[in-house]
């Protein structure tokens, strides 16, 4: 997968028109393993549970839902088979500024996500980034440390709540 990736980054830079003087855009890639928190549903909870669970903890915690894109719903109404997808997105403006500041790589990370999904055999999963990985990776001056672990603490906080149907 991450040789294919580089592949088509690598074919997108190389076949771009070439003009005189022109300078091909910086590529950067990393190989990161176990990017990816995913949490089964506990027993009696439904998706919707799952959904409603998450934004009521994400309201106690001060973090705003910026978006909530329904996809499976979207593609249903085009008339295609689909399964259940759902993204939920959630950020504090105040401190996605503060570490965008400090390195502009973090924005790539924003809004933090949290994907509701139902796999090939009818099961809803919660998946969200590791951001143990993101944070683990920059030596971050000691607010933006706490800064950093409070926001994996709430994300952590809100996926928990949605697995588990409790708030």
């Amino acid at each position: 997968m991450k040789q294919l990736m580089l592949v088509a980054v690598l074919a997108l830079v190389v076949s771009a028109p070439l003009v005189a003087e022109q300078e091909l855009p910086e590529v950067r890639m990393s190989d990161v393993e176990h990017s990816v928190l995913k949490l089964g549903l506990a027993p009696g909870v439904t998706a919707d549970d799952a959904g409603q669970a998450m934004l009521s903890k994400a309201v106690e915690l001060n973090m705003r839902l910026v978006a909530h894109l329904n996809v499976g719903q979207e593609v249903g109404s085009r008339g295609l088979e689909t399964m259940r997808l759902e993204i939920f997105q959630f950020c504090n403006p105040e401190d996605a500024v503060k570490m965008a500041r400090f390195n502009t790589i973090f924005a790539a990370y924003m809004p933090c996500s949290i994907a509701l999904v139902e796999d090939e055999d009818g099961r809803i999963w919660l998946q969200m980034l590791n951001l143990d990985m993101l944070i683990s990776a920059y030596d971050l001056p000691p607010e933006l440390q706490a800064l950093a672990l409070t926001v994996n603490g709430q994300m952590l906080d809100i996926i928990a709540a949605g697995a588990t149907g409790e708030f």
